[in-house]
């Protein structure tokens, strides 16, 4: 937990716009960010407040006043969502990321925080990937369009930082799970997946379950939680202008920074893992006609630590508590979040 502090970059009294409140990541945002004494949030359902209308935007803006805003909505999907609704992804994340950060910088925000994902980076990067691998190689095609959005978002907070000294920074999570993900049939992300797949053929008693790919890439996985802290401790006490702020390997600055575990694992055994806590007891099979997507990615996740903030969430008590509220029916079904 992070506390308030006189020294804090956010103080009690902020008003704090917490954009994607009802998502995942948004959520967990919100409670960490009360946990902590922040409790002068600032939400907004989309039929209250459409981000991909600037002009809607603006007044909402205007009207509320937020000193401090946190990005955290955004469309998203797995493999087969990003394949089949290419434009789409890449569209409503870029309205929404240019109406939110440019009218938080136009108002006179003070601070903000954009929330991206490992996926900015490289399909075949040196592993653990560094801040320092943003562009040096080719997307993976899977979720290229998504990728190239958040890139956008990185370096529109960087261009305002650098142009009109408006203080924005960006996190980097790595894939996440927990309270609030989405457990849609064909548009949820891998572990969601697998949480619904494996849970629904033990209660047929199905002899076997196929999952998609070969089962050998490995993933890391963050709990939504611990994203929710990390965030307010990078609110809280990350000024990238600070002489003992993270830099680069070549000695500036960095405006953007990792954030997960550092541990990885093969989908493989995700699959195990997740079949032994659903109560599956049948067959794993693989179907490797299906794309297996970028074939490592796990974070170095070095500088946030040097800051002082590391997970703290093991992936098997995470998963256990997840696979529990899965089971109890406390799940959604969207795309949007």
């Amino acid at each position: 937990m992070t506390s308030p502090t006189p020294t804090a970059l956010i103080n009690p009294a902020d008003r704090i716009f917490v954009a994607g409140h009802r998502g995942m990541a948004g959520s967990a945002i919100c409670r960490a960010l009360q946990r902590a004494g922040y409790i002068q949030l600032l939400t907004a359902s989309r039929q209250e407040l459409d981000l991909l209308h600037p002009d809607v935007v603006q007044r909402w803006f205007a009207e509320h006043q937020p000193t401090v805003v946190v990005l955290a909505a955004a469309k998203v999907g797995g493999i087969e969502a990003n394949n089949s609704y290419p434009a789409d992804f890449l569209l409503e994340n870029l309205k929404i990321q240019t109406n939110v950060i440019e009218t938080a910088w136009r108002s006179g925000v003070r601070r903000l925080l954009f929330l991206g994902s490992s996926c900015i980076y490289p399909k075949v990067a040196e592993q653990p990937i560094r801040e320092e691998a943003l562009l040096t190689g080719a997307l993976e095609s899977t979720n290229e369009w998504y990728a190239i959005a958040k890139i956008t978002g990185i370096k529109l907070c960087a261009a305002l930082r650098k142009q009109h000294d408006f203080d924005a920074i960006s996190l980097m999570p790595t894939n996440l799970y927990g309270p609030g993900d989405n457990y849609h049939p064909t548009h949820s992300h891998v572990l969601p997946a697998l949480i619904r797949r494996f849970h629904e053929a033990a209660e047929r008693g199905e002899a076997s379950v196929t999952c998609w790919g070969t089962g050998t890439p490995l993933r890391e996985f963050l709990h939504a939680d611990d994203l929710g802290e990390a965030c307010v401790f990078a609110l809280a006490h990350w000024d990238p202008g600070s002489p003992e702020a993270p830099r680069d390997t070549a000695g500036a600055p960095l405006a953007f920074l990792n954030v997960g575990t550092g541990v990885d694992l093969s989908i493989r055994e995700l699959a195990e893992v997740v079949a032994a806590a659903t109560g599956f007891n049948g067959e794993i099979l693989w179907d490797a006609s299906k794309p297996d997507g970028t074939p490592k990615k796990q974070l170095d996740v070095s500088r946030l630590a040097a800051l002082g903030w590391r997970a703290r969430i093991p992936l098997a008590d995470g998963l256990e508590s997840t696979v529990a509220e899965f089971c109890a029916g406390l799940v959604r079904e969207e795309v949007r979040l």
